[in-house]
């Protein structure tokens, strides 16, 4: 960590902690933050889909998470740890073509969220439905050949082919019927009539079907079908007949005039709308027959008597009677015409605040539509013309007039930034009528600005450089922040936070990033720093972005050895290893390579390793022999004056005299080299001193045993007497003869020693006893006599022995006379033991 002058050391043990985040892998990966992913809406549930792929900068092991907004269907879970995630819900494109989720990464103390959408890709999963099938028409049967009669209309919600629809029908071999593939018109076939006679009803049935499309993996065709009924409505063709035909009659003599001599009957031929028909006579009655026009009843007109003939041969008319209805038709020859508070106005305007609430009135705005027409001519659908569907118009169709309401519809689109004022045309159009007359009226609506808008940094982040030589006060980073609102809403001011911005500054007003004057960076110290930016407005709306500065390493350290002299003993065979150390932080700056630059005497014996600083001999030296010919000299200790270079720019170096000395490998050493030899042989130690010690414990135990007694206290005196001294030798070095591991020198009488029983309890009277003091023991126990045959040499310690060293002239001693003295002492302190048991027995 960086640490100017006055800080507290507890910065340098703070740890930078950078947020993990997520991979950007790009639209066509299964894995990373799900940028761009799309999604088939056939993909079964429970289908692993993607992979949520991050890290951590630190590498802390991360988690993940997924959520959606409050109210929103859940399609997917994720697994926390391997960011697995499945879908759990079915998709629908045609309900939702797009998922917006919310996806996170944390490593356990800080936590990144990105909100990303899915795009739900269409499958071809729907059948065309019919707008307006079934239906029922009727149509003349006086319909020409190849008119049309009906236009069909089906939409597939899917898109690409799958969205597209054709029409065929059923049976169009047979059918009088043909029907367009593309617009769904009916039309009757051509050479073809209707005839009301033959047919009165046809059922023509419509099939729509869509381009195809992939659905589960294969190429699937939907189609949909549906019935138009054709009612055939008869036609005036057919001109009436009569029913019942040939018609005969009867007069009698005694018929009297006016009576009813026959009844025709006749029918419209047109049966499916007949009209009245009216009789008549055209000739053969000789005035003597009349007619009822309406009911064909024939009757007499004169006696009988007056008739000149016997037979009559009468002929009647039938003729229909045609209804004519005349209206009175209004002409359109009125436009619709927009009117203001003061009359006819083609210009409406209004000045408001940005972002009203979704649904208000805009009462500033009153208008009023008229069509001084009559009926279908005075009826005309309304249209709003502008940018985007912020505003809507009502009521969409007007009958002779109605006063217009502007309502607000989208009001996040209603943005001063975008647009300071919007026009608008309102459209007035007739529906029914051949001339469409139409009318237009142009709203300008004026927006006044409002602080709706935080400030916003061009990048989330920033990450800046600098070397670690900057001088305080050096600039780092300009980091910009843009607020779209006027005036001193859009003014803004940078301020910096956070545990790593102690050592930087920022410029209030340009966001310029740049070091405390009294800083100094330091790469090896620390190399990374993090910290927040925030842009702020005049009334506290704010952002933020993280700064990431990293301290680039210069190459200002050289390395450096533990000391400029080294001693190293090297075993043929094995290498000897130097280290120096470069400080610098970073790559290639750190980064050693050793050369040897000169060895005394012979520059040709040793090898060194440029990265690991081992040092060893060539590969064809085996032995202090070879090394010994090379050099013509029986000394193996050899100087090295070995380098050690950084690879940085400019590099460095630093060189150090290394002093090796050569030896062979022996056995031992090789054993000791060996962790199970070593250990083995401790054990073997340790059991055999256990060994003597229970074999030690066991003796004095059964010797105590034995005597079983007790002895007496005894108050010692001492006196000067004449003592033989012990001169012990080391029993691991050895001696050239046996005889010399130990020698006695005779040395002046030693007190004597005087022992008088002071234990009362006892029922011995006091006896004053000399006895000899008790020999010492030497350091370490003497080695068994060398063993010459006809010759028997003792060593006998004496009580009046010490352990000296080994005097440097030895005295002229006669061995026999020294063993006639230690036996002779030997066998007086075996009398006394034995007078002591007596008396105590």
């Amino acid at each position: 960590r960086l640490r100017g002058p006055g800080v507290p050391n507890t910065l340098n043990r703070a740890q930078a902690d950078f947020a993990p985040y997520f991979f950007d892998n790009g639209q066509y990966s299964n894995s990373g933050n799900l940028a761009l992913f799309s999604l088939s809406e056939d993909t079964p549930v429970g289908t692993q889909i993607y992979q949520l792929n991050g890290t951590d900068p630190e590498g802390q092991e991360v988690s993940y998470g997924l959520s959606f907004d409050p109210g929103s269907k859940e399609y997917f879970r994720v697994d926390p740890k391997s960011g697995n995630i499945t879908l759990v819900e079915k998709l629908d494109r045609e309900k939702q073509d797009s998922v917006d989720v919310n996806i996170s990464i944390t490593d356990g103390r800080s936590k990144v969220v990105e909100r990303v959408t899915i795009f739900v890709m269409d499958a071809n999963d729907e059948k065309p439905e019919f707008q307006n099938m079934p239906a029922i028409i009727d149509v003349l049967e006086t319909t020409e050949s190849g008119k049309s009669i009906y236009k069909v209309e089906a939409v597939d919600r899917d898109t690409g082919s799958g969205g597209s629809v054709t029409y065929h029908l059923q049976t169009p071999q047979s059918s009088l019927f043909a029907i367009d593939i593309n617009s769904g018109v009916v039309r009757i076939r051509s050479g073809q009539m209707l005839d009301y006679e033959k047919t009165r009803t046809h059922f023509v049935t419509v099939i729509a079907k869509d381009g195809g499309g992939n659905l589960n993996g294969k190429e699937q065709f939907m189609s949909s079908t549906a019935t138009l009924t054709v009612n055939v409505v008869d036609a005036q063709d057919t001109p009436p007949f009569f029913i019942g035909t040939p018609y005969f009659g009867y007069i009698y003599e005694v018929s009297a005039p006016g009576s009813e001599i026959f009844t025709v009957s006749a029918e419209d031929g047109d049966v499916g709308n007949p009209n009245p028909v009216i009789y008549s006579i055209d000739e053969g009655d000789d005035g003597v027959f009349g007619i009822n026009e309406t009911s064909g009843s024939i009757s007499l007109l004169v006696a009988p008597i007056y008739l000149k003939r016997e037979l009559f041969n009468i002929k009647v008319r039938v003729m229909q009677v045609l209804n004519m209805v005349v209206r009175v038709v209004d002409l359109n020859n009125n436009p619709p015409t927009f009117y203001g508070e003061n009359g006819p106005q083609n210009m409406f305007e209004l000045t408001m605040y940005e972002h009203p609430p979704e649904g208000e009135i805009l009462r500033g705005l009153k208008i009023t539509v008229n069509d001084s027409d009559k009926g279908a001519n005075a009826k005309f659908n309304l249209r709003l013309i502008g940018p985007g569907r912020m505003l809507r118009a009502v009521p969409q169709t007007v009958l002779n007039e109605a006063q217009v309401t502007i309502l607000v519809e989208d009001s996040a689109a209603m943005d001063y930034e975008k647009h300071q004022f919007l026009t608008y045309k309102l459209l007035a159009v007739e529906i029914d009528t051949p001339e469409r007359f139409s009318a237009t009226a142009d709203i300008v609506i004026h927006l006044l600005d409002t602080n709706d808008n935080a400030p916003k940094f061009s990048s989330d982040y920033y990450i800046a450089r600098i070397p670690e030589n900057s001088p305080g006060g050096s600039n780092v980073v300009s980091v910009t922040a843009l607020d779209p609102d006027s005036g001193p809403w859009g003014e803004v001011k940078y301020s910096i936070y956070g545990s790593g911005a102690d050592l930087f500054l920022i410029q209030p007003t340009s966001g310029i990033i740049y070091t405390q004057p009294w800083a100094s960076l330091d790469a090896e110290v620390r190399s990374k720093y993090n910290f927040y930016v925030k842009a702020e407005d005049a009334e506290g709306k704010y952002s933020l972005a993280e700064v990431f500065v990293t301290v680039l390493d210069l190459n200002d350290h050289p390395p450096a050895f533990n000391d400029n002299f080294l001693e190293k003993t090297m075993v043929i065979g094995a290498p000897v290893k130097i280290e120096a150390v470069d400080d610098d932080a970073e790559v290639p700056n750190n980064v050693i390579e050793y050369a040897i630059m000169k060895a005394d005497p012979d520059n040709n014996i040793f090898d060194i390793d440029s990265d690991t600083g081992e040092i060893k001999l060539k590969s064809y030296i085996k032995s202090m022999a070879i090394i010994q010919n090379i050099t013509k000299k029986r000394d193996c200790s050899w100087s090295l004056v070995v380098q050690a270079r950084d690879r940085g720019q400019p590099s460095f170096s630093t060189t150090a005299v290394v002093k090796i000395d050569i030896t062979e490998a022996v056995s031992c050493n090789r054993a000791v080299n060996n962790p199970l030899q070593i250990i083995g042989m401790l054990v073997a130690i340790i059991s055999l001193m256990v060994i003597v010690t229970v074999i030690i414990s066991t003796a004095s135990f059964l010797r105590n045993k034995k005597s079983n007694r007790i002895l007496p206290n005894r108050r010692v005196r001492r006196r000067q007497r004449k003592q033989h001294f012990w001169n012990f030798r080391s029993p691991f070095k050895s001696s050239e003869t046996p005889k010399e591991n130990f020698t006695i020198q005779e040395e002046q009488q030693g007190p004597e020693v005087i022992v008088e029983n002071v234990n009362y309890n006892n029922n011995i009277s006091n006896v004053v006893r000399h006895w000899p003091p008790p020999p010492c023991a030497p350091a370490l126990p003497p080695p068994p006599p060398t063993y010459v045959p006809r010759e028997r040499h003792w060593t006998i310690p004496t009580v009046s022995a010490t352990v000296t060293t080994k005097p440097k002239q030895r005295p002229v001693i006669d061995r026999r006379d020294t063993v006639n003295k230690e036996l002779v002492s030997e066998l007086k302190m075996r009398l006394q033991q034995k007078k002591i048991h007596v008396t105590e027995t």
